[in-house]
């Protein structure tokens, strides 16, 4: 029943995502609001040791190939999801409110997540452990929640010391991304 649960609750996340990426694409005014010279990442550059990372380590799961191949994909891609919006923000040197609150909250929920995983790891969750299946795939799930807490908890670090400060501007320095 959990597994069919997520299931709906992932498929539900990708339309959207979908949706978001759809109205980018084609509403007018949302068009507008890309800001292509602050956008320097190359996405195959994220994508493609992505696909080939989850073609290497996948999970042995009762799953069929081509899922277990996707899940891992989708696991390592949201790792590193958030690189191209750091990237921009760090380009544009003054990050918006809005966007700074957001970016700050996710950082926080990664962080929830994380510590659930290592609890969960710790408390010895043989139900967990047997989800996620044997070998090297478990691992590889925990160092990509470890990974994206870290590339967000230096965003979160600048956004706690701009408030700290009364200032409430956050400006990125360079090279953090």
């Amino acid at each position: 029943m959990e597994y069919d649960i997520h299931t709906i609750l992932d498929f539900l996340s990708l339309v959207a995502t979908g949706a978001v990426v759809f109205c980018m694409l084609t509403h007018r005014r949302m068009k507008e609001t890309y800001q292509r010279e602050l956008d320097s990442l190359n996405f195959l550059k994220v994508l493609i040791p992505c696909a080939i990372l989850a073609i290497v380590c996948k999970p042995r799961t009762s799953h069929n190939f081509f899922m277990k191949i996707l899940w891992a994909f989708c696991v390592y891609l949201e790792a590193v999801s958030v690189l191209p919006q750091l990237r921009m923000m760090q380009r544009a040197k003054v990050v918006e409110r809005f966007t700074a609150h957001y970016v700050f909250a996710l950082g926080l929920s990664r962080f929830f997540s994380c510590a659930h995983w290592l609890l969960q790891l710790l408390d010895g969750n043989k139900y967990l452990l047997q989800a996620l299946g044997t070998g090297l795939w478990p691992a590889m799930v925990l160092i990509s929640e470890v990974i994206q807490t870290f590339i967000l908890a230096d965003f979160c670090y600048y956004y706690v010391k701009a408030y700290a400060s009364g200032s409430g501007v956050l400006r990125m320095p360079s090279g953090i991304v």
